[in-house]
């Protein structure tokens, strides 16, 4: 069935891994933006017990956690008799996902046989740029810390057709970055969004008071 023609069209969320030796590999538009998204942010002041010029310092930007529930569901495209889907249900997307938080094998491989050799130190393989995107006004870098998929029903060949999975990806800021990493240019576009929509929702409130409809006092 087509949409009607004249409604909106649906923005999509998703997780971009950026691995220019694959890029790809981790690729996750969600088939369905999630319900809820659930943030928590702890922010980095002065430490208890210090000088108390200090307390009101912030030491960084808030230490951001985002946890969202994605689902996924092969049912649409098996009633296509859409081939991927036939032959492998969701495993793709769902290995896409995984991905963001295994090395690559060419990796692995390589510091085995370095090891193989004799070589004393081994530099463990760096995981691609994850970017969290949730609209043009939430584009931020992540670290993905956790990922509990719950798969619920299967094919004949047992591959996957419906799951639920629980990501929760730490965000990552200026801090964490040296300064000509793009992921330090990504937060402070993020951060400076923000402020813009601070300001926005702070005029807002200011004109509710200078008219008199709310009272402060």
């Amino acid at each position: 069935m087509s949409a009607f023609p004249g409604s909106p069209r649906l923005v999509k969320g998703a997780i971009v891994g950026i691995d220019p030796f694959n890029p790809v590999a981790s690729v996750v538009l969600f088939q369905y933006n999630p319900e809820t998204l659930s943030r928590s942010l702890e922010a980095q002041i002065g430490s208890d017990g210090g000088s108390r010029t200090e307390v009101l310092r912030l030491k960084g930007a808030p230490r951001e956690t985002i946890t969202v529930e994605i689902e996924l569901d092969a049912t649409d495209q098996l009633e296509k008799a859409d081939p991927q889907a036939t032959s492998l249900g969701i495993y793709p997307r769902l290995s896409a996902l995984e991905m963001l938080i295994y090395p690559k094998t060419r990796l692995v491989l390589a510091n085995t046989a370095l090891m193989a050799a004799g070589t004393i130190e081994v530099i463990a393989p760096q995981a691609p740029l994850t970017l969290f995107v949730w609209g043009l006004k939430r584009v931020v870098p992540v670290v993905v810390n956790t990922l509990t998929i719950t798969e619920e029903a299967y094919d004949v060949n047992l591959n996957p057709i419906r799951a639920k999975v629980s990501l929760s990806m730490r965000v990552l800021t200026y801090d964490d970055f040296p300064l000509t990493h793009p992921g330090y240019g990504l937060f402070l576009v993020h951060q400076g969004v923000k402020e813009a929509m601070a300001t926005l929702g702070s005029l807002d409130n200011l004109n509710a008071i200078a008219s008199g409809d709310v009272r402060l006092l």
